[in-house]
């Protein structure tokens, strides 16, 4: 029996002194008739994943939050691995919320992509809201092999509606065929650096977002540098890859550009 067929409820919780650990492990690889499956699929504590349709082949996953997370001194991760040609997609039910929670240390949420030769990994989340008093730091790493697809699309949100936000720092790392593709950080809220809600940054506005896109056919015809409406942008890098980075004053408006820049890159 497989874990597939027995993983989709989440394990019992790893305590801590300072707060929860918990990791969720997500591995595709490729099955008969050209259909991707799922021999693992594991969640624990706050972190439950479900298998849904497949579609064209394409195993789905999602990320559901099985209680209030991350909260002071949380360290949760996932961990999404689609072996060589396997296709796999996934999302989350619904945003994440970054609470202050009962301890004063910081929340950490780690995420580690792997995708193979010739395979295809979508992780497309929903947003992460940082509420007053809270404290996170988020990394994100993808190692992509040679021939590997890449679609990532990250969204923050700085507080909920009418308060301040909290302290997030977000860090996002890529390598390509071992190479170093991207590797940056934003930080924002009480106790960044100073700027961070300026002009140069966020200017006012509280919602962020980023479209990652790795793909072979960019080393050939590398999308075009230009602006996507006033504060979105899209730029090739090398690898090949193209990154559109967005800022408005909600998560609908980060949202309706990421979807069209997405569009504009999968044609």
């Amino acid at each position: 029996m497989t874990t597939e067929m027995l993983g989709t409820a989440p394990a019992q919780v790893v305590p801590s002194l300072s707060g929860i650990e918990a990791t969720a492990r997500i591995t595709a690889c490729p099955g008969p008739d050209g259909t991707t499956v799922l021999p693992v699929l594991e969640g624990e504590g706050p972190l439950a994943v479900r298998r849904v349709r497949t579609v064209a082949g394409e195993a789905r996953v999602a990320l559901v939050g099985a209680m209030s997370a991350p909260l002071g001194g949380d360290r949760l991760a996932v961990r999404a691995t689609a072996d060589d040609h396997a296709r796999l997609h996934v999302a989350s039910t619904a945003a994440t919320i970054a609470l202050p929670g009962p301890r004063t240390e910081p929340a950490y949420y780690d995420v580690g992509l792997k995708v193979g030769r010739g395979a295809i990994l979508h992780w497309l989340p929903e947003q992460l809201i940082s509420a007053h008093g809270s404290d996170l730091h988020v990394t994100t790493r993808a190692e992509i092999a040679e021939g590997g697809v890449l679609v990532l699309r990250e969204e923050q949100v700085l507080g909920r509606s009418g308060e301040t936000p909290g302290r997030l720092t977000s860090r996002l790392q890529v390598r390509r065929a071992g190479r170093l593709l991207l590797d940056q950080e934003l930080s924002c809220g009480p106790g960044a650096l100073a700027g961070w809600d300026g002009p140069a940054v966020l200017a006012g506005l509280r919602a962020t977002g980023q479209l990652l896109v790795v793909r072979d056919e960019f080393a050939e015809e590398s999308p075009e540098p230009r602006p996507l409406g006033t504060h979105a942008s899209l730029t090739p890098l090398a690898g090949p890859a193209a990154l559109v980075t967005a800022v408005a004053a909600d998560a609908l408006a980060v949202r309706r550009i990421l979807d069209e820049a997405l569009l504009l890159l999968l044609a």
